[in-house]
């Protein structure tokens, strides 16, 4: 008999982890919907507290479809502000690099072989 208690309270314990990462998501998803208003997140939110099995479900056919759009044109939000930050931080390109060299070098700024060094390191 021990085993089967054991093993039917792992069995409990995955649904209610599945049930916490559903509800999780259900939140996230309620507070990235912009078109939703404040007193209808506050209702479903209520009614998540209160009647949490059921009114996950029915948050979930209901409005899942929408659930996957949000949440796929929030990824693709975060990775285009990964990008443009990359983008920004990685500094310039190696022709800008060699660009801004070779305007050291024509203001006299920097001697041929520094330009050569320069020209190198932006290459490599």
């Amino acid at each position: 008999m021990q085993f089967w208690e054991i093993l039917g309270w792992m069995l409990w314990a995955v649904v209610f982890v599945g049930y916490l990462f559903a509800l999780f998501a259900i939140v996230a998803d309620l507070f990235r919907d912009h078109t939703l208003n404040g007193w209808w997140k506050a209702v479903w939110v209520v009614f998540l507290v209160f009647v949490p099995f059921l009114t996950a479900l029915i948050y979930l056919i209901a409005r899942g479809q929408g659930m996957a759009v949000r949440s796929d044109r929030a990824a693709r939000e975060a990775h285009s502000a990964t990008e443009s930050y990359i983008q920004r931080v990685a500094g310039k390109s190696p022709a800008d690099e060699i660009a801004a060299a070779a305007g050291l070098l024509a203001a006299g700024s920097i001697t041929a072989d520094e330009f050569t060094v320069l020209k190198a390191k932006a290459l490599s």
